[in-house]
């Protein structure tokens, strides 16, 4: 090999290292807005950092396997066989999570191929169909059901109680009724569906300002809330 061949050996080394690095610092900063999106547009209780890492982790990886196969028919079935032994036994409950996931290795292997313009537009397509569905709420069903208790006493006229709730209700339903403090006085357990959360104050405090009614307690089951 002559100087030359050297030359252009050298040239060609460090442009290659130069696009790995490139794809991959791309992938890593494209999963970082992914996952600044998830972190944003995220509802519900049983948040993990650890999926947000994943996310980031997964197109790195993704990318630097694509970046290793290349052209390589024999390098791609090498790979895939070995990704195979690994079985992910994590079992991701939001189907959104699973979604993010996905396109952050989709980020990763469009990187890693090259494709910088796909990865670029690809994650700015997502990021914003994301933070556009969360903020209009689409698919949502706001009901506001929730459960009320109170106590009133044993012989209390209950037919203004029930026009009270049905004012400032869609629907209410008893769903238990039971003896309190030695049978003097009997629990009452409503479930109700309230057509607006404004209406949470004005209810509690109608039936606080009712004599006879004590323990007044309103638990709200919130849509985006995981039990």
């Amino acid at each position: 090999m002559n100087g030359l061949d050297l030359w252009s050996h050298g040239v060609s080394e460090a442009l290659s290292l130069k696009a790995a690095a490139l794809s991959l610092l791309l992938a890593f900063g494209l999963t970082q807005a992914l996952g600044a999106v998830y972190v944003w547009t995220f509802r519900g209780m049983s948040y993990s950092q650890g999926l947000v890492h994943a996310i980031v982790l997964g197109s790195i990886i993704a990318c630097m396997l694509m970046l290793a196969i290349g052209n390589s028919i024999a390098a791609g079935l090498g790979i895939a066989g070995g990704l195979a032994i690994i079985r992910f036994r994590t079992a991701l409950r939001d189907p959104r999570d699973m979604m993010f996931v996905f396109a952050g290795l989709g980020c990763g292997i469009a990187s890693g191929l090259g494709a910088h313009a796909a990865a670029v537009c690809g994650t700015a397509l997502f990021c914003l169909a994301v933070v556009t569905l969360t903020v209009s709420e689409f698919g949502s069903q706001r009901r506001f059901d929730g459960l009320l208790r109170f106590q009133l006493p044993v012989g209390a006229d209950e037919t203004g109680i029930m026009a009270l709730l049905r004012a400032h209700t869609r629907f209410v339903a008893l769903v238990t009724l039971r003896e309190v403090a030695q049978g003097q006085a009997m629990e009452h357990a409503y479930q109700i569906r309230l057509g607006s959360p404004r209406q949470r104050a004005t209810l509690v405090q109608a039936l606080e300002a009712t004599p006879g009614i004590q323990d007044v307690s309103l638990l709200l089951q919130e849509p985006t809330v995981e039990l």
